[in-house]
């Protein structure tokens, strides 16, 4: 059996999909509150209440189940302690692999993000059970709002300055989380999951207005300044900072890497810019 931990957020449920696409594995859905997630039931996928906070119940809802997805915690500063719970509940239950989503480059990673990705990466290592750990690049998806916001304000405002962001869609990532969980490669390793393409702000900048008909600048601020920006549009403080910090990173050259691999597992391109462009327009 293959166990999808946090199954009923958004990349959980994509994962889902495509497991119900490409294996007859039965799959459990390890989720916080079951009588939210009742569609995601099947004749295929079962549901289970899976709760990181407290981590006695964790290894009753892993029995009989030989591959795990833990896909990383939503609760930036809780995950490493959350983590940590599934992976001693995995040992427990004797699971026998461990497929996590982790950060693009987290080795050389100085992001915030990063910190507790390398802790749990750490983690795995050390449990001795085998493991691929997916680095994923930077969700397109996560420029829905900056577009958004280009197209009322007139700029495409950022921290990243020249530097490039390998990017892929959030369905690119599940897909691959799902074939390497469900795939005959139990061996441990790690995979930089870059999409094929890369942006900068300018980059950002240039397909909007190309698809918009207006010109469309790129604004580079500090990261304090960036910060303020999204919380002046209503983030929260902390995750405003984290956005920011990312920024920097990314001009840095954190978030860049040249991999094939993501479209290597896929087969296919992967979800480029313009393509969510035309979404956020309305014109896909």
């Amino acid at each position: 059996m293959i166990a999808v931990t946090g199954a009923n957020g958004q990349l959980g449920r994509l994962v889902l999909k495509h497991l119900s696409n490409i294996t007859d594995t039965p799959v459990r859905a390890l989720v916080r509150s079951p009588d939210q997630a009742q569609d995601l039931a099947s004749g295929k996928v079962t549901l289970a209440k899976f709760d990181y906070d407290d981590p006695e119940s964790l290894p009753a809802a892993l029995e009989g189940v030989s591959r795990l997805l833990l896909i990383s915690g939503s609760e930036v500063g809780k995950r490493v302690a959350q983590h940590k719970a599934v992976i001693d509940a995995a040992k427990s239950a004797g699971v026998g692999f461990i497929t996590y989503t982790s950060l693009l480059n987290v080795p050389r990673s100085s992001l915030v993000l990063g910190a507790e990705h390398i802790e749990t990466e750490r983690l795995l290592t050390e449990s001795g059970i085998p493991h691929a750990v997916l680095r994923n690049g930077w969700y397109v998806e996560n420029y829905a709002g900056t577009i958004a916001a280009a197209l009322e304000h007139g700029a495409v405002a950022g921290a990243s300055g020249d530097g490039k962001t390998s990017i892929a869609g959030r369905d690119d990532y599940a897909e691959a989380a799902a074939r390497i969980v469900s795939g005959d490669d139990l061996s441990t390793r790690a995979l930089e999951l870059a999409g094929d393409q890369a942006v900068s702000l300018a980059d950002i900048a240039a397909e909007i207005s190309r698809q918009s008909g207006r010109q469309i600048p790129s604004q580079n601020l500090a990261e304090e300044d960036y910060a303020g920006v999204l919380i002046g549009a209503g983030l929260p403080e902390g995750i405003a900072k984290a956005i920011a910090d990312a920024g920097r990173g990314a001009a840095q050259g954190e978030l860049f890497n040249g991999s094939t691999a993501l479209n290597g597992i896929l087969g296919r391109p992967t979800r480029t810019l313009a393509n969510l462009v035309s979404e956020v327009l309305g014109t896909s």
